[in-house]
């Protein structure tokens, strides 16, 4: 059994849809499981008006009754609120002002085009790729909001996993050039906990203070800022994923997850780009006799983590660590220098409302996509078309 979802919406379209196929029946599901992943989504300084207007309130349309999954497809929808400001720059009928007959639906008369491409964004590579005169039209589809029903379809895997004593949590580490090297707590349980307490989701005050600051002066210039998270997992079975062919490597489906994510430009694992620089011996993870365990997946056990809980495509069943880096986000401003697409002319790239800092929601939407390779795996190597039958599976695995 594999896991298998779509999304579609646009960022000031009518609503945000997502399917969900391959999720077992049986398994306890609530709108408000999905609200809460939704909220912490909205986490963080620096970000824009739009968390404020929109509630991101999610429906369940399909797939569950009574607060069980039924094993048919989940159905989600997540309504803009914005969208009564822009029904008529979004109407997907044409506007009245087009002449049908003269002029191409979306080449004229629609209010909020787009003409200026902004540097570092999809506007002016999607423009030429799909053949679009007015950038809206990537724009809309571009935007990080799309990611809003990403969070919510991961939800419904985080409560796959839950059962199943697998968690999950994220901090970040960067934000421009301050960095918190904290250690991380013993009990990982603790993590988020801590970290959604801060307002750039850190895990020490004094640097979240620092960071709030170099956040708010960057506001003021009108510029933005990028940085670098954690996202943690715990409690995995041991072999998850595969060695026998390139595209089951869990590494692989986890690079391609988080690079799936707006603005990410690298993922590591486990100490990742610093073991380039690091001699063999100091690189591995030595294994050692376990003391009073049993069973063939716990005759050994780990002294350091350095891989980052993947070893050879597959999972070690110690922590799962992955990083990502991020850009800063290419709305300024203080617009960058851009052309004009229409007349050659240079210009100043478009303007439209977004973030500061948006690192601390990256981190919350990489648990989200962290949770959704997991799942898929979990279910790839475990199977059963039922909560139960998948417990028990992994249950046996584990005592063996």
């Amino acid at each position: 059994m594999k896991l298998r979802f779509l999304t579609a919406g646009e960022s000031h379209g009518r609503a945000l849809v997502g399917i969900l196929e391959g999720v077992p029946s049986g398994l306890r599901l609530t709108a408000e499981d999905i609200h809460r992943e939704l909220r912490r989504r909205k986490l963080g300084y620096g970000r824009g008006a739009r968390q404020k207007m929109e509630d991101d309130s999610v429906q369940i349309l399909s797939g569950v009754r009574h607060g069980l999954t039924l094993g048919s497809p989940i159905a989600l929808m997540i309504e803009n609120k914005d969208w009564r400001n822009w029904t008529d720059v979004m109407q997907p009928e044409p506007p009245a002002s087009v002449d049908a007959g003269t002029a191409a639906p979306g080449t004229s008369g629609v209010r909020r085009r787009l003409e200026v491409p902004r540097p570092g964004h999809a506007d002016y590579v999607g423009g030429i790729k799909y053949g679009h005169e007015d950038m809206r039209n990537v724009l809309e589809r571009a935007s990080a909001r799309e990611t809003t029903i990403r969070v919510a379809i991961a939800a419904v895997a985080r409560q796959l996993l839950s059962p199943l004593r697998i968690g999950l949590a994220s901090r970040v580490t960067r934000i421009g050039d301050i960095e918190d090297l904290s250690p991380l707590p013993a009990d990982l349980t603790s993590v988020n906990l801590k970290a959604d307490s801060f307002q750039l989701r850190v895990l020490d005050a004094s640097i979240d203070a620092q960071m709030v600051e170099h956040v708010g002066e960057m506001k003021k210039k009108g510029d933005t800022l990028g940085g670098e998270f954690e996202v943690l997992a715990w409690g995995l079975p041991l072999g998850l994923g595969s060695y026998v062919q390139w595209d089951r490597r869990i590494e692989a489906e986890i690079g391609r997850a988080f690079l799936s994510l707006n603005a990410i430009k690298g993922v590591e694992i486990g100490l990742g780009f610093r073991l380039a620089a690091t001699p063999g011996s100091q690189a591995h993870d030595e294994l050692y006799p376990a003391s009073g365990k049993s069973g063939a997946t716990a005759r050994v056990e780990y002294r350091t983590n350095r891989s980052g809980g993947v070893d050879g495509g597959m999972t070690t069943g110690q922590p799962l660590v992955v990083r990502a880096a991020m850009k800063p986000l290419s709305t300024l401003m203080d617009a960058l220098d851009s052309v004009k697409l229409s007349t050659g002319e240079v210009a100043k790239a478009h303007v439209e409302r977004s973030d500061v800092c948006a690192v601390p929601a990256a981190a919350v939407i990489g648990e989200s996509l962290l949770a959704l390779v997991l799942a898929d795996a979990v279910l790839d190597k475990f199977g059963g078309d039922s909560m139960q039958e998948l417990a028990d599976r992994v249950a046996d695995w584990r005592h063996k």
